[in-house]
């Protein structure tokens, strides 16, 4: 089971009215609970932990994830007001927000909020975006995972649940640069996944490209480093038991684009969902992660973002979408033929720099890029 945690919120997203002009139509969203309705969708247990307010926009949040059968006992209710981004949709460009965010239910979770035990069956917490800007939830949410992430010791790595971390970063939101990006590696070295996007990286390490990113990421201590690449898919690297590095690419999937709203989100979600449905999602699992196996969890994750942005708004796709959308067959061979390159290639010795397990086909849908910045 996948607990997510921070901040749900409703998306007040501009739209022309003929005759009237400009309106702004309330979505639910907010980007843990975007992921948690992406895994629920997928057929995977997933609770929010979270404070939702009592009035009609937390009803809709609510219900929301209700609807899509997301736990709800962990969720606390308050009088405070929700909180609402109003968002600006235009056309080639990613989309624009304003966050109305003082006062409210959701960035009111604090210490004292915090159950003081997780169900026996939680194997990942996933955190991050705006929540982690916002006090005193994100100091709330840095408690709980340093407080879950540090149950091991050397023989027992399975004790701890997999902590998944997502910086989903909104520039705006942040007053100090340097203190963020400090309490930022903070939590990527609490974690054990760390999924970034290129325009994270662009914020954070604005002169490293994204490998060399990542490469610093893993060793900040996480156990696998993923970056979204918009057209270019998805890059990630494994660190190994012995030290090695392993790194993997896989493509996105050609679907008219929409828009981008939820796409990182659903990218997050559906790669969890992968893990926990092969049953993967341990500590241990993941540093024996074979590089076929990274590979299909990279391309399933592309292939709900694709989805996702094929439609309006955070509308995540259910496992029998994902499962039955079907690459072309030129492009199928292509990748085939390109893994088994790969795989007859003979292995190098000595501390070269991380293998390549497999290259994506030239994709051209964007999910994940600077068009395309998640919800």
């Amino acid at each position: 089971m996948i607990i997510c945690c921070g901040e749900a919120l409703i998306d007040m997203v501009r739209l022309q009215v003929p005759g009237s002009g400009d309106a702004f139509l309330p979505l639910p969203g907010g980007s843990p609970s975007n992921t948690a309705v992406a895994i629920a969708r997928l057929g995977v247990d997933v609770k929010f932990l979270g404070r939702f307010s009592t009035d009609f926009f937390g009803e809709i949040l609510v219900k929301r994830l209700r609807d899509n059968r997301v736990g709800e006992d962990l969720i606390i209710r308050s009088g405070q007001n929700s909180a609402l981004a109003f968002v600006k949709l235009e056309k080639g460009k990613g989309p624009q927000y304003i966050f109305y965010t003082e006062g409210t239910a959701d960035r009111s979770l604090s210490l004292e909020d915090l159950p003081q035990k997780l169900p026996s069956d939680t194997r990942c917490i996933l955190f991050g975006s705006i929540a982690m800007t916002m006090e005193p939830l994100a100091s709330a949410i840095e408690a709980l995972i340093l407080r879950e992430g540090t149950r091991k010791n050397a023989d027992q790595m399975d004790k701890a649940p997999v902590i998944s971390f997502d910086p989903n970063i909104r520039p705006f939101m942040i007053k100090d640069r340097d203190v963020y990006l400090r309490r930022v590696e903070k939590w990527i070295a609490a974690s054990t996944i760390t999924k970034i996007s290129s325009e994270d990286f662009e914020y954070i390490y604005p002169k490293l490209d994204p490998e060399k990113a990542l490469q610093k990421i893993l060793a900040m201590g996480p156990r696998l480093a993923i970056c979204t690449l918009g057209p270019k898919g998805a890059l990630a690297l494994v660190r190994r038991n012995d030290g090695s590095v392993t790194k993997v690419s896989a493509p996105v999937v050609d679907l008219p684009v929409t828009d981008t709203i939820g796409a990182g989100d659903t990218f997050h979600g559906a790669f969890l969902s992968w893990l926990e449905i092969k049953g993967m999602m341990s500590r241990s699992a993941l540093a024996n992660l074979s590089e076929t196996d990274l590979y299909e969890a990279l391309f399933f994750a592309n292939k709900a973002a694709s989805i996702v942005c094929s439609r309006r708004g955070a509308d995540p796709p259910t496992l029998k979408e994902v499962e039955n959308l079907k690459i072309p067959a030129a492009k199928a061979q292509a990748k085939k033929q390109t893994a088994k390159a790969i795989e007859a290639k003979p292995k190098e010795t000595g501390k070269a720099s991380p293998k390549t397990a497999k290259k994506a086909p030239a994709p051209t849908a964007n999910t994940h890029g600077k068009t395309g910045k998640k919800s």
